[in-house]
């Protein structure tokens, strides 16, 4: 038995068992069933640390009566978050579809009045940090100016040939003025009144040497013009270059590393000392610096200076020999030659060549994109030249928003949106990385948060712009908006929830870039308050405050400035956007009026001029187009603009120590003040002999006194100046008022920057 049952073997053993009756031979073994996976246990299983499941609730909650925790939690493997993103760009596509039908068909049948628009997905992503989270605008809204809203075309330059500015423009403004004019004096002239006889006019005549025609020269001077030239020696250089780095780079654009450039300008310098290698970018440095460093001068000490031109075109042959060397970049341009094309610009814009700074801003533009600054830079490159490009880009964003709504043209850069690089840094470490060396401000805050504030600003105010002037007015065909009061209201009450976004802004400025005022009054407010100046701050911080709030004023004007209306009775929605702007272009001219007779912080300062203006102007207006009667709070603010008018006149009184330009201007500002006093007084004896009970109060109290009082009448016509008196008042006289403004905002001389300026410059449009 032994020996049988060890010769059972496994096989014989189961052969035997297969053979028997009813015993079935097994099958292949079943494949282990997956175990499910769990994300996360529920919180009643973790603490009796048991297995959990994906059910709610879960199966051990659900035998045991425990309390189940699987619905408040958002439990998904990686492919179920694949699916979910799918499904969520899926959705975003046919909601872009539907808004994009909507507005569509919203184009084609625009209705009568205009809905405010819901901000608040707008206004909660504005939050001005470092980390900022900036508001998109669709692809359809791109900087384009709607043709209902025109423009106007003149030869600003005193040539035949005319340039296009846009509703938003200065131009325009003054164009609307000169049609209330004509219509209240019931008189036309040609508009060659409109602008003086200059030496730019006669460039293209034949009795011009050929080496200074116009159209017989390129982009570019000739050269052997820059051979005859004259240039600084090392010691002035060195004085000009020190301007810089306490002025626009530090209350401007800080796009260029301090560092690198300092060594870059040591290499250049031969063994002997005496001369340099040519430079494109220190070369439009200089000429910035010149330009700068010139206007802080006295009048009388730029005539024995460097170079006896007027302020507004010193540096003119280090310009052009950087345009110059920039010709041999166009074809591989590097961060060096956009940022020579984005300072040309600056040197330009500051020297009132308002066309030659929007083509030079597309150079750089260009140069941009051949570069690539328009894509986030990638994380291999080091920080410090990903910061240096970011800055590049937004100080290329901001100069474009500037020269866009400035002209009135349609943007040369797209919006924001999601390919956008990000915003520069402005911490500690930025800072250090910089290339500067600046003490920090405290609160994180440093001398680069400046630039980032800036950025905000002008996408804030590009933001509403685009919006506004994106709107179709609804009105008849050959009607303007102001043609039609509802429409007018209609965009009035359309603006205002959109103006939210720039009170996001100054709420967002931190404190140490903020100007205090005095009596603890808010800052960036209309109240008027006095500004208190801190006395031992760094002065590249004290501009930094003044700049960033005369900015913001300053948009803010211009956006409210087409409610300035010239026709009948506006509605109250009206009239308060038009009180906003009169009271922004106010608080620019009481804070420059400050700041000049105070301190120098704005002495020479260009742009400043520009703003001082920009409001002059503005104020003008607002007080020709209320001049009639109106409500008693309307009437306070025109009294308080027409003193203001007189301010500014003061204003361009400091000025024209620093350039000859602001001369012309308060020459402007004074007869234009007579005129309208004239004129209010006119509008107050009509409302007399009407019988009239709301007569406007009299604006002459408080005058400076560049203006005589309008009741006397026959002494003013005597008295003024010898020019024209009241008695001789028509349209042809006003027309010449604003000749003179025409010329201001583009009054330089074209052939400046061109060879033949060896004598003394003398512009023809400052002799009156």
């Amino acid at each position: 038995m032994s020996a049988a049952f060890n010769n059972n073997t496994p096989e014989t053993c189961d052969a035997s068992q297969s053979s028997q009756p009813g015993n079935a031979r097994p099958g292949p073994p079943r494949p282990r069933a997956k175990r499910s996976q769990v994300v996360r246990a529920c919180d009643w299983c973790r603490k009796h640390r048991v297995k959990c499941d994906n059910h709610y609730p879960c199966s051990n909650c659900a035998n045991r009566g425990g309390e189940c925790s699987n619905e408040s939690m958002k439990t998904a493997s990686l492919p179920m978050a694949h699916r979910e993103i799918d499904r969520l760009r899926q959705k975003v596509q046919e909601l872009e579809l539907e808004l994009r039908q909507e507005r569509e068909g919203r184009d084609m049948d625009t209705p009568s009045t205009m809905s405010p628009p819901d901000l608040g997905s707008v206004t909660s992503d504005m939050q001005y940090t470092r980390s900022l989270s900036l508001p998109l605008l669709s692809s359809s809204s791109l900087s384009r100016t709607n043709n209902a809203w025109g423009g106007i075309r003149m030869s600003t330059a005193r040539s035949p040939h005319k340039t296009w500015y846009g509703p938003s423009s200065l131009f325009y403004f003054i164009g609307r003025i000169n049609n209330f004019l004509d219509r209240t004096l019931e008189q036309t002239h040609s508009p060659d009144h409109m602008l003086l006889d200059s030496s730019s006019r006669r460039l293209d005549e034949p009795t011009a040497a050929p080496e200074e025609h116009l159209g017989s020269t390129s982009n570019h001077p000739p050269a052997d013009s820059l051979a005859k030239a004259t240039y600084l020696s090392p010691t002035q250089e060195e004085y000009f270059l020190d301007l810089y780095w306490q002025s626009y780079h530090t209350s401007l654009f800080p796009v260029i590393d301090e560092a690198a450039f300092k060594e870059h300008y040591r290499s250049l310098w031969t063994a002997s000392g005496n001369t340099r290698k040519p430079s494109a970018l220190v070369d439009i440095v200089v000429a910035m610096c010149m330009q700068y460093g010139m206007s802080m001068l006295p009048a009388v000490k730029q005539q024995t200076s460097v170079d006896n031109t007027d302020a507004a075109i010193a540096g003119r042959w280090h310009y052009r020999r950087s345009q110059t060397l920039l010709a041999r970049e166009l074809e591989s341009p590097t961060v060096s030659t956009l940022q020579c094309h984005l300072l040309c610009c600056i040197y330009l814009c500051c020297g009132s060549f308002q066309n030659m700074a929007d083509s030079a801003c597309g150079l750089a533009v260009r140069a941009a994109y051949m570069l690539g600054l328009h894509l986030e830079p990638p994380q291999t490159m080091p920080q410090r030249e990903r910061e240096m490009r970011k800055r590049l880009w937004w100080a290329l964003y901001v100069l474009d928003s500037k020269i866009g709504m400035k002209l009135g043209r349609p943007f040369l850069l797209p919006p924001v949106s999601d390919s956008t690089p990000s915003l520069q840094g402005d911490d500690l470490e930025a800072a250090l990385q910089s290339g500067s060396h600046f003490a920090p401000l405290g609160d994180n805050v440093t001398w680069l948060s400046f630039s980032l504030q800036q950025s905000n600003l002008f996408h804030a105010a590009r933001t509403v712009h685009t919006a506004f002037y994106d709107q179709s007015p609804n009105i008849d065909s050959g009607q303007t908006i102001w043609d039609d009061q509802r429409a007018l209201a209609s965009h009035a009450e359309f603006i205002g929830p959109y103006m939210k976004v720039l009170d996001e802004w100054v709420a967002g400025v931190p404190g140490a870039l903020r100007t205090k005022r005095q009596n603890d009054a808010a800052s960036f407010s209309t109240d008027g308050s006095t500004l208190d100046i801190e006395p031992f701050a760094p002065l590249w911080l004290q501009r930094q405050r003044l700049v960033l709030e005369l900015m913001y004023h300053h948009l803010a004007a211009n956006l409210y400035r087409p409610f300035i209306s010239f026709g009948p009775a506006s509605p109250t929605v009206v009239e308060e956007a038009a009180v906003q702007c009169a009271q922004h272009a106010m608080a620019v001219t009481k804070i420059t009026h400050q700041v000049l007779s105070t301190t120098t912080l704005l002495a020479g300062w260009h742009e400043a001029f520009q703003l001082q203006w920009n409001a002059a102007l503005t104020l003008a207006g607002f007080v020709l187009a209320h001049s009639r009667a109106g409500s008693s709070a309307t009437t306070t603010v025109t009294a308080e603009a027409r003193r203001a008018m007189d301010l500014s006149v003061a204003v361009f009184d400091i000025f024209s120590d620093s350039f000859a330009i602001a001369t012309s201007a308060a020459r402007i500002m004074r007869d234009l003040g007579a005129k309208v006093d004239f004129l209010t007084q006119q509008a107050q004896e009509k409302a007399v002999e009407l019988g009239s009970q709301s007569v406007m109060a009299p604006m002459n109290s408080g005058m400076v006194g560049s203006v005589l009082p309008v009741q006397d009448m026959s002494a003013a016509a005597k008295t003024w100046d010898g020019a024209l008196g009241f008695g001789d008042l028509n349209a042809a006289s006003m027309q010449d008022v604003f000749s003179m403004a025409f010329a201001v905002d583009e009054w330089s001389n074209l052939d400046s920057l061109w060879p033949g300026m060896d004598q003394a410059f003398v512009p023809e449009q400052y002799v009156f």
